[in-house]
C-alpha cells in the first residue's frame, strides 16, 4: 500500500467552497479508480491555510495507471477552485490497530 499526501495553501475563508468542490470533483473521480482505497482530508492546526488530501492506494502502479492527460481533466474541472499542490509519497511499512 502507498499513500499520497497533496497540500494546498486555501484561505481559511474559501475552504468550505473549495471542500465541497474537491470533493464533488477529484474525490468523486477517484472512488472510480482501481486501487482507490480511501482518502481523509485534514488541516494543519498551526497553519489554518494548508490542507492535505491522504489518499490511499492498493499499489503504485495501479495509482500511477491515472494519466497526467487524466489529471490535467480534473484539474480543469476545479475551475477557479484549482489550487497548486505539493506532493509526497510514502509506503506503507505496518498497520497497526487496536485489538
Amino acid at each position: 500500500m502507498v499513500v499520497e499526501m497533496l497540500t494546498f495553501q486555501v484561505d481559511p475563508a474559501d475552504q468550505p467552497t473549495w471542500l465541497a468542490v474537491e470533493e464533488s470533483v477529484w474525490t468523486e473521480y477517484l472512488t472510480r479508480q482501481p486501487g482507490f482505497a480511501r482518502k481523509q482530508v485534514w488541516r494543519d492546526v498551526d497553519r489554518r491555510d494548508l490542507i492535505t488530501a491522504v489518499i490511499w492506494w492498493e499499489s503504485k502502479d495501479l495509482w500511477k495507471r491515472i494519466s497526467p492527460a487524466d489529471v490535467e481533466a480534473v484539474d480543469a474541472r476545479m475551475g477557479e477552485w484549482f489550487r497548486e499542490s505539493v506532493m509526497t509519497e510514502f509506503e506503507v511499512l505496518g498497520d497497526y490497530l487496536p485489538s
